[in-house]
């Protein structure tokens, strides 16, 4: 009998006695929403970032459209057609919630997510540790895709694209003092993250379509927060640059802004045009 992902419960990972994985020291991660994916090859022996490829749909798309772009991307791209040493699925959507350790129960996925999500009865639940936190991730993963994977590899993990965010974000910040506020910038949505003291204070996901839309969610954080924007250090981390809409209409209401970037100090093939573009799919290895 075959196992399927959607068994495999808290470890995220899907094992098989096949050979597929050799002792190659390439890793693949792949990141996969609804307006797009992006796949990433690391070379850990050199410590280098051989492929670092973003693919954006023209539209929303389904879950069932999603898998179709994933068998494409397998079937097109050449540097995909070789054995990897482990391969990760980071899995980006709404469809998750942060829960503290103290109050967790694996019985009630469910309960965590049905009052900020619209969830399906066929929909599977699944949930990522997050040590640093000491908090649960609870979402909802993409299992078309999981399944298509298995099938083709045997042996992967898989986590939510929130999880390596704030994850990678904490290590960043574990030594720092200042409060600050990360702003994650996708092509329909982003995350605000803020950090105190090196702790998690707040995370959410917000969709948006305009720069105003931006600017609504961005200063109502801050005034729910009671975080003044004369003061606070705002980072933007993502699909954001200098001068562009987000930034500059930011820039009128905050004063101290600045870029982050990833916490691997990888070479690159071809270099990203910024230090801060695909921040969670190069923080995932």
């Amino acid at each position: 009998m075959k196992l399927r992902p959607t068994e495999t419960g808290q470890k995220h990972m899907v094992t098989t006695n096949s050979s597929s994985h050799n002792n190659t020291h390439k890793e693949l991660s792949i990141q996969i929403s609804l307006s797009g994916l992006s796949f990433c090859i690391l070379n850990s022996s050199l410590h280098q970032i051989e492929v670092l490829k973003h693919l954006s749909f023209n539209k929303h798309e389904t879950p069932y459209q999603l898998l179709e772009h994933v068998q494409s991307l397998f079937n097109t791209e050449e540097s995909l057609k070789q054995a990897f040493n482990s391969i990760q699925i980071i899995h980006s959507n709404e469809l998750s919630t942060l829960v503290p350790s103290p109050l967790f129960n694996e019985e009630h996925l469910a309960d965590y997510l049905k009052y900020n999500s619209k969830l399906l009865k066929s929909d599977f639940i699944t949930f990522d540790t997050i040590d640093l936190n000491d908090s649960v991730n609870v979402y909802v993963p993409y299992v078309n895709v999981n399944n298509f994977i298995y099938e083709q590899f045997g042996e992967f993990t898989f986590k939510h694209a929130s999880t390596v965010l704030i994850e990678s974000i904490l290590q960043i910040e574990k030594n720092a003092d200042a409060p600050k506020l990360y702003i994650h910038v996708a092509s329909r949505h982003f995350e605000i993250i803020s950090i105190n003291s090196g702790a998690l204070q707040f995370y959410n996901t917000f969709e948006y379509s305009t720069e105003e839309d931006f600017i609504y969610y961005l200063l109502f954080t801050l005034e729910q927060l009671k975080l003044n924007p004369e003061t606070i250090q705002l980072v933007f981390v993502g699909d954001i640059l200098k001068n562009d809409a987000l930034y500059n209409i930011a820039y009128k209401y905050v004063r101290h802004i600045s870029f982050g970037k990833h916490k691997n100090n990888f070479t690159f093939s071809h270099q990203p045009q910024t230090q801060h573009a695909e921040f969670v799919i190069l923080n995932s290895f």
